[in-house]
């Protein structure tokens, strides 16, 4: 079996256990007045959960290829490929997740944007620099101010 294969088994285990959560586990705690509204907060779980199954199903029963090709991933020759780079955005996502709530939303995403992108090769400073600060303000305001869900803009220290 492809490589693609065997991720998107991996996958669908994955999906069907966060389906089984979605349809099943999570409302069981909520408020009765909200067993009366008509999107409670697993519907989008379980939306996600119904198209990611399909996705991986189309992926692991073949139907996305049209025509059979050799795998552009050969697991026997990883030390050709960038693994370091890989390596390096991996550690930069476990250390972001880390920072963000001692360090704040603003400075972890923001310096998780400009590091990612360092990583993956880009050097053009005067572009990166201020896509980073302003998709970071501009998530940060949608979702503090528009969807009003709190996240720490700075460090404590720094008030926020």
């Amino acid at each position: 079996m492809a490589l693609d294969r065997w991720i998107a088994l991996v996958l669908l285990g994955i999906c069907l256990a966060y389906g089984y959560a979605a349809w099943f586990t999570m409302d069981g705690d909520l408020a009765p007045f909200m067993r009366r509204n008509p999107i409670w907060p697993s519907t989008f779980p379980k939306v996600l959960s119904i198209l990611a199954i399909i996705a991986a199903l189309a992926i692991l029963l073949g139907f996305e290829k049209s025509e059979p090709k050799e795998a552009e991933i050969d697991y026997r020759r990883l030390g050709d490929y960038h693994l370091g780079q890989a390596l390096l955005l991996l550690a930069l996502m476990i250390a972001y997740a880390l920072c963000l709530r001692p360090v704040g939303f603003l400075i972890s995403t923001s310096a998780f944007l400009i590091l990612g992108s360092y990583i993956l090769g880009d050097r053009k400073w005067h572009i990166m620099l201020p896509v980073a600060l302003i998709a970071t303000v501009a998530v940060w305001y949608l979702v503090q101010e528009v969807l009003g869900i709190y996240m720490r803009p700075l460090p404590g220290f720094l008030g926020g």
